[in-house]
């Protein structure tokens, strides 16, 4: 016997990625189509490396992405699931079997009709292996995911029952899973503009086809990304912006110059020296984040491949000073990777509360003497014998002050470090190829639980930049995979961050925060501690 569950009442308790910074090149153009009266300009990010809903893994393109494209569901601004393309789904007792019952006379942005076979279509391009998607992982929930990781996409527990009714079949039942489906990710994407045009298909706007609220007409790199209202959008009446802009700059100065002349009216990332006083406005935003600002370190080339190197360049961090000084009390100092916010079995509790405080932010020198001990336990005392170390890193935000922080701290250590600043669009690509020994790196969780960061770690993951790998811990994160007893998953998963921690597989730094400008012209907008900036109904007065 199946349940019935309306989607609003279903409750969604999210958390944020990544990665997000407001860079780019260009300024506030204004000789686009995106500058009436009824038009919004905001900068929220540089050029994105890709807004293709199954390769983004950035905060920055799946803002805009949600612009574009909208999944079965949608997350509300109180962090609720509302309904999207379905206006219904059931459940079976078990849990194991979802049936979403998808609107009427659904269509894409081109007119063209919209059914259950796209989401099937979609869902398993998520999961080829021939799309490369940094994020197949988060399909690992349904039916059939190794075998159609493996290249048997039939296998996916995923169809179409009719041309309005999908049905997804999990392997073990999932908490999480109804938020993993209002993930962008889990967006549809049109199986005919993808085979026509192959890789650039998310390049052009003629033919970036989606099924949001918006659509994309022009996209200059460097300078503007311009959606217009769809009309072929099912709940276009709805939406009161003809257009946004999302204006693309790399310079924080250059952004927080555009907002102060008007040009946008959402400034997300200002230049640091900034903070002091901007912080004191009204049109200040500091919100919460559930992620973590970490650093990457490349394990499977020397002296990375050592975890004593490792911790000691880990244990070296001054947590406290980068948090409070160098970046102005706008982050928290980071004690573990999995930070505040996420709760843990019993719902209530918060998973970090619950957990051993695994670097003890208040003793830095204990801690610089430990790490000095354990850089000589691997073989190079006060740094001897280890080059000049190269630590990769893009110019937004707080990037450059920590690194030139962490030079210091470093050579405390005798280490000698290379900082290597690069535009955004070649930071994250480079990271993820491991072309790097030490890089910035940072995670905003994809819904509330602590796989969404742990899984970062696992060995097959898309987004595991530093390419670490425990048997061990991947033992601990398929245990919480796969258990449906909630306290047998948590407790495997306090397991498998001790383990990672102990390995220093990461070196976590400071819990996010988003800060950000919004002009009070700005009525209808909503932030989420997924970190996507929500411009949907918003209006300008």
């Amino acid at each position: 016997m199946k349940k019935r569950i309306s989607i609003l009442l279903a409750v969604l308790l999210v958390a944020a990625t990544l990665l997000s910074a407001c860079g780019g090149g260009g300024g506030a153009s204004k000789d686009s189509k995106g500058d009436g009266a009824n038009a919004l300009a905001v900068c929220i990010g540089p050029d994105p490396e890709t807004i293709d809903p199954a390769l983004n893994s950035a905060v920055d393109g799946a803002s805009m992405i949600i612009h574009g494209f909208e999944t079965l569901v949608t997350i509300g601004k109180d962090g609720e699931i509302v309904p999207g393309q379905a206006e219904s789904y059931t459940t079976s007792d078990d849990g194991l079997v979802w049936t979403f019952k998808l609107r009427e006379d659904l269509k894409w942005s081109d007119g063209t009709p919209l059914t259950a076979e796209d989401f099937v279509y979609s869902w398993k391009r998520g999961v080829d292996p021939a799309t490369a998607a940094p994020y197949a992982e988060l399909f690992n929930v349904i039916k059939g995911y190794e075998e159609a990781a493996e290249g048997n996409l039939d296998a996916l527990g995923v169809k179409a029952v009719d041309d309005t009714t999908f049905e997804v079949t999990l392997a073990q039942a999932s908490p999480y899973f109804i938020q993993l489906a209002a993930f962008p990710t889990y967006s549809p994407v049109k199986k005919e503009t993808i085979e026509e045009n192959g890789e650039t298909w998310a390049t052009k706007p003629e033919t970036y086809i989606g099924n949001g609220a918006f659509n994309v007409t022009e996209w200059v790199p460097g300078e503007y990304i311009l959606l217009e209202k769809n009309p072929n959008y099912w709940n276009a009446d709805t939406v009161k912006l003809d257009s946004i802009k999302f204006v693309l700059m790399e310079d924080p100065n250059a952004v927080l110059s555009a907002y102060e002349k008007g040009d946008i009216l959402c400034a997300k990332d200002v230049p640091a020296q900034e903070i002091p006083k901007l912080r004191e406005r009204e049109d200040w935003h500091l919100d919460d984040l559930l992620g973590t600002y970490y650093i990457s370190f490349m394990t499977q080339k020397a002296p990375f491949d050592n975890p004593k190197v490792r911790k000691a360049l880990s244990l070296a961090i001054d947590r406290e000073h980068i948090a409070n000084v160098v970046m102005q009390g706008t982050y928290g100092p980071a004690s573990n990777f999995v930070g505040h916010g996420l709760l843990d079995a019993d719902g209530k509790t918060h998973f970090v509360d619950n957990s051993p405080e695994f670097i003890d932010i208040t003793k830095h020198d204990e801690n610089l003497e430990e790490a000095k001990n354990l850089l000589a336990e691997a073989g190079y005392p006060n740094g001897e014998g280890l080059e000049t170390l190269e630590y990769l890193t893009n110019d937004a935000s707080y990037h450059r002050p920590v690194a030139e922080a962490l030079q210091q701290m470093w050579g405390e250590l005798g280490i000698k470090l290379e900082i290597n600043v690069v535009e955004w669009s070649v930071f994250t690509p480079t990271r993820r190829n491991g072309d790097y020994q030490i890089a910035r790196n940072g995670w905003i969780c994809d819904y509330n639980d602590p796989s969404s960061m742990l899984d970062l770690l696992a060995s097959t993951n898309g987004n595991n930049d530093g390419q670490y790998s425990n048997p061990e811990f991947d033992e601990q994160m398929e245990i919480a995979r796969t258990s449906s007893d909630q306290n047998v998953r948590f407790e495997a998963m306090h397991k498998a961050e001790q383990i990672a921690m102990d390995d220093a597989a990461i070196a976590p730094v400071a819990y996010y925060k988003d800060f950000y400008l919004l002009s009070d012209k700005v009525e209808g907008f909503f932030h989420l501690p997924l970190g996507y900036f929500n411009f949907i109904n918003a209006s300008v007065k």
